[in-house]
């Protein structure tokens, strides 16, 4: 597989001759329509066998061939070089055949009002994954949970051989509730109606796993929090269940804000069997334009995280959407909309807009002025910021990846993982 950029006045029949491919290969390996019009910038997911790698700064040919464990005279042959010793940054070599590590994938998954009670995007995207998440059960302060259709997303997990993970939140109404964590760890009768509410449901809906996602900790809630999740490991490792929590994106010891003071790296990766990292959201509706997942902040968070986790309990989170955000950008007012990479990438080619790529964030973006004339400013993920991201768990060697949210189509997401990884499914 290679990902190849759009070039001004490409046309699918164009690219297709390139690669000695029909225009139909093209289309169904990009989930396009046949009329449907290029974006200069776009990539295109190219299915031949070869992959690729940009050259940074301190690599050598012979690290990159070790890295995707091919010889270094395979990988200067296929690339024409004849001294291994000129390359330079920012050159693109052809990867044949790069070796294939074996990881988890999880995604969540939001219940739809449809008949289905699961969208179609997510209902597809269960054969590419470890674990589907049902979100969520929100926690009530009495210790009950609210309720929750995860009856068709669980069927839909066993269908494609994957294993229903169960999360549980803080959400009180629409936000995550400080309150509410303090009020459950400090509570004893309703910290024990909790669990033996999750043990109840995952017995009764074969859950194979539990995710905390409890966010805005506080502070002084932190050593309980920690005991409780002690708890739930202990009575769930006795039915043969895995624990797993969610983590902000947290760089270094002493970075400040509620989100991150009540949260623990090196206690819950020694209480769990994994946690996930939120990494994603620096860009986020209510802020400045900026990619929602920029490679280089990413790294800060896994170079912290991993010197207090072992790699190996380490999921990375991948964002599915993007943002397309109105100018100027005022604080607290007109919020980003979300949008899919389909329809970023979509509403590029009917703006007529060029799609950059930002080499520091790995992220595509672009700006356009609409037909009222105003100006927005668009980021969102396609397959090379994707690539860019799983080269991270190959450099850190972690467990898997984790995606937000399988709801937005994302075809292109699927293809690209297949390719660099095995998925473990555990389900027979």
């Amino acid at each position: 597989m290679l990902i190849y950029t759009v070039k001004v006045r490409d046309t699918v029949q164009h690219v297709a001759q390139l690669y000695s491919l029909s225009p139909e290969t093209i289309l169904a390996a990009n989930d396009l329509q046949a009329a449907e019009p290029l974006a200069a910038g776009q990539s295109l997911i190219i299915p031949i066998e070869a992959d690729s790698h940009q050259v940074v700064p301190g690599e050598t040919l012979w690290t990159i061939a070790q890295k995707y464990g091919i010889t270094l005279q395979e990988l200067a042959r296929v690339n024409h070089v004849i001294n291994p010793a000129l390359i330079l940054p920012g050159m693109r070599l052809r990867i044949p055949n790069p070796r294939k590590m074996t990881i988890e994938a999880n995604g969540y998954a939001e219940p739809s009002v449809s008949a289905a009670g699961i969208t179609a995007s997510a209902s597809a995207a269960a054969r590419h994954l470890t674990f589907l998440s049902p979100f969520s059960y929100q926690v009530r302060p009495d210790g009950s949970l609210s309720a929750l259709n995860d009856l068709p997303a669980i069927q839909e997990a066993y269908r494609g051989r994957a294993a229903p993970m169960m999360v549980i939140t803080n959400f009180d109404g629409y936000t995550f509730s400080p309150s509410l964590v303090h009020f459950i760890l400090t509570n004893e009768a309703s910290k024990e109606r909790l669990i033996q509410g999750i043990l109840y449901v995952m017995r009764k809906n074969k859950y194979w796993a539990l995710n905390v996602d409890f966010s805005f900790v506080p502070a002084a809630d932190r050593k309980l929090y920690h005991l409780f999740l002690e708890r739930l490991a202990v009575s769930l490792h006795a039915m043969g269940c895995l624990v797993s929590s969610t983590l902000p994106p947290i760089s270094s010891a002493d970075q400040d804000g509620q989100l991150f003071e009540g949260q623990d790296y090196a206690e819950q990766g020694r209480i769990l069997d994994f946690v996930i990292l939120m990494t994603y959201e620096w860009g986020w509706a209510g802020g400045p334009p900026m990619a929602v997942a920029p490679r280089n902040e990413v790294s800060k968070v896994l170079n912290y995280a991993v010197s207090l986790i072992p790699s190996s309990k380490i999921m990375l989170g991948m964002p599915l959407y993007g943002y397309d955000w109105t100018l100027p950008y005022i604080p607290g007012q007109d919020w980003a909309i979300s949008v899919s990479s389909v329809n970023a990438v979509r509403r590029a080619a009917r703006y007529g807009a060029f799609i950059h790529y930002d080499p520091i964030a790995e992220s595509p973006y672009y700006g356009y002025r609409d037909e009222y004339g105003r100006d927005h400013q668009v980021w969102f993920e396609d397959a090379r910021s994707v690539q860019a991201k799983l080269d991270l768990v190959k450099c850190y060697h972690l467990r898997g990846v984790s995606t937000w949210v399988l709801d937005v189509p994302f075809p292109a997401f699927w293809p690209v993982l297949a390719h660099n990884f095995h998925v473990y499914k555990p389900v027979k």
